[in-house]
């Protein structure tokens, strides 16, 4: 304490003190405490900490206890302390010095810490600067030259080479309401995702029939229905399953993330100098809170897929690294929280696919509601096309948007054919230097653009008024798509009686094959006589393969219908597997097939009974007839012949 003393007010002061009185030591030592703490704080905030304590009117006192006082609250902070007593005081005032003498010990070390802080900070800052400046050279010396500065400003000059805005792009639905024919689809599409409890999807359908779009836009009306769990910032992140690539050792993994080790991948630099592996977080994170729509599911990688499946359950993407170390300090807080929690994956999935069900993952499936979009009609592609029209600001002829519907069901490919138009228009106009005058598509703009591209009509069996004996309509559906089939008989005398032959298309399946004799039994017993007594030969016009029985009650009417020579009319179409008692038992693609059948200009159909509840609700255009047996149908068919064999 003396010796911290000595150093604020010297020793002279000190050394004199034992030739005075005590009440003369008191004051003197109050005195040089005064002068210390004014040396300490200073006179200006001396009095500012008076001012605190209420000590000030004390400090000016003359009475010596008063000042005592003063001090004591000043030194040790504290307004309540009461006045001393006259025997207390050197007590008191000891206290005080040992307190100041701990004020001035800590104020020392601070000051020779903060001396030591500004010489680091010093010399810290001259070793900046030196690697400012060589980084500076670094730059200055950096790997440009002619040739690299030529190609970048190669890329520069491309950047700004731009042409037209995409006719798709331009063309594609803006709104629900502009995407056509998919009413129910898209219904379902909306109040799956605006549920409270949102469902993964999956879309089946053609291809260009709107199911991106309608994904997209179902979205958007969701996020604006009340309850919804979709926010304004949920993202609809789109990717194509056929480009989706990874690699097994999870090196690169862009729907699900993978880790870039420092090792193998090259992480940050500041991260790869520490060897920490550094997680990419994919598709699914970026699409968390939104929709990952994934279109062509059903060509994603199984493996991936299985993997998918996983993150749909958990909701998260867990990364593993062997370089990994939870207790290095120099992990970032960001590689620390992927690592142990994972990054969150809450998304709806809606997946689209052209395959058909039995072709999708079946575990996916299980996890997915199913929507199906239906095929374009005629009517559905004309108006995407006036509707397009409209979008391009053209004019049409009338029989435009019916040409063009013979040539495609897809409304992608149907724009794309007007905009080919649009473009041949465009140029008829320049070479008859008439640039300025209105654009209008013609027929002939649009025969020219299909003979162009090689584009054949879609429906080459056509309905009549006629009827013809041995021909009749049977229906058929791949994929997504029904179509009609032309059968096809003609039946002669046996040329070894009763030993009579029947020769069927090669290319046709067994079982449509196993069919025919189907029919012959059914033919035996409906009229009495054996087909063995006629050379029969069947034909399926196109050398079309037939995948099943569906088509035995056609077959078995062009039959009877060639031996019994009874024509059959010719806007009529019939479906169903034959069983040897003549039933009429039920098929598979009802919908497809009736599709088909409508866009053959089919006036009505023959379906199994059972398979009523497959027929749409709101069909329009087109008769069903549900039969159980197949003499329901030749009662309609053949009754007014009277020469007919089953009259």
């Amino acid at each position: 304490m003396k010796q911290l003393l000595e150093k604020f007010i010297g020793t002279n002061t000190l050394k004199t003190a034992d030739k005075f009185s005590e009440d003369e030591l008191l004051q003197k030592q109050v005195n040089v405490i005064s002068k210390l703490l004014a040396n300490i704080y200073g006179s200006e905030n001396l009095v500012l900490e008076a001012g605190k304590v209420k000590a000030l009117k004390l400090l000016r006192s003359d009475v010596l206890a008063e000042k005592v006082q003063a001090l004591q609250r000043i030194v040790f902070k504290d307004p309540t302390l009461e006045t001393p007593d006259r025997e207390r005081m050197p007590e008191i005032l000891n206290q005080i010095e040992d307190e100041i003498a701990e004020i001035i010990a800590r104020r020392t070390v601070e000051d020779d810490i903060d001396k030591k802080v500004n010489e680091r900070i010093i010399q810290r800052h001259e070793e900046y600067v030196q690697e400012v400046k060589r980084q500076v050279l670094k730059e200055n010396a950096g790997p440009e030259n002619a040739q690299t500065l030529k190609k970048l400003a190669i890329l520069e000059k491309l950047e700004h080479n731009k042409l037209a805005t995409n006719a798709f792009e331009e063309l594609r639905p803006k709104n629900l309401t502009e995407i056509v024919g998919q009413q129910r689809g898209v219904r379902a599409l909306i109040y799956k995702l605006a549920s409270p409890f949102p469902q993964h999807i999956l879309i089946y359908g053609p291809p260009g029939v709107g199911k991106t779009s309608a994904a997209r836009l179902a979205l958007e009306m969701a996020k604006q229905i009340k309850g919804s769990p979709f926010s304004k910032d949920g993202k609809f992140v789109e990717v194509d399953g056929t480009t989706l690539r990874w690699d097994p050792r999870e090196i690169v993994n862009p729907l699900l993330g993978s880790v870039h080790d420092p090792i193998y991948q090259g992480a940050k630099h500041d991260l790869a100098e520490t060897a920490i592996p550094e997680p990419k977080p994919g598709l699914v994170t970026e699409a968390s809170g939104g929709v990952l729509f994934i279109d062509e599911i059903g060509e994603l990688d199984p493996i991936l897929q299985n993997k998918l499946l996983k993150v749909l359950e958990d909701k998260r993407v867990q990364f593993e690294s062997s370089y990994y170390d939870p207790d290095d300090d120099n992990v970032p807080l960001y590689i620390k929280k992927l690592f142990e929690e994972g990054a969150p994956a809450d998304f709806i999935l809606i997946g689209a696919t052209t395959l058909e069900p039995e072709y999708i993952n079946p575990a996916l499936r299980s996890r997915c509601a199913e929507v199906y979009f239906e095929p374009l009609t005629p009517t559905d592609i004309g108006q995407i096309v006036e509707q397009a029209a409209q979008k391009l600001g053209v004019k049409i002829e009338g029989q435009v948007a019916e040409l063009i519907s013979q040539y495609t069901i897809e409304g992608r490919k149907a724009t794309n054919i007007l905009c080919d138009a649009y473009a041949l228009a465009c140029y008829r106009l320049k070479e008859n230097n008439q640039s300025k005058a209105a654009v209008t598509i013609t027929l002939p703009d649009i025969y020219e653009v299909v003979q162009t591209s090689r584009l054949s009509p879609l429906v080459t069996q056509r309905a009549s008024n006629q009827w013809e004996v041995g021909k009749i309509f049977g229906l058929g559906v791949a994929g997504f798509l029904g179509s009609v089939l032309e059968i096809e008989a003609i039946a002669f005398p046996a040329r070894n009686k009763d030993n009579g032959s029947i020769r069927f298309n090669d290319t046709a399946g067994s079982m449509t094959k196993d069919s025919v004799f189907n029919a012959a039994s059914v033919i035996r017993k409906i009229t009495g006589q054996d087909i063995a007594s006629y050379d029969i030969h069947i034909n399926v016009v196109g050398g079309a393969r037939i995948d099943g029985p569906s088509a035995g009650a056609a077959i078995t009417l062009a039959i009877l219908s060639a031996i019994d020579n009874n024509g059959i009319p010719q806007d009529i179409a019939v479906t169903g597997e034959i069983s040897i008692q003549g039933k009429v038992r039920p098929v598979g693609g009802i919908y497809e097939k009736i599709y088909g059948a409508r866009q053959a200009g089919i006036k009505k159909v023959f379906i199994p009974a059972e398979n009523q509840k497959d027929v749409p609700v709101d069909l329009k255009g087109i008769t069903i007839v549900p039969v159980n047996n197949i003499e329901e149908i030749i009662d309609q068919l053949f009754k007014q012949n009277n020469n007919s064999l089953v009259s």
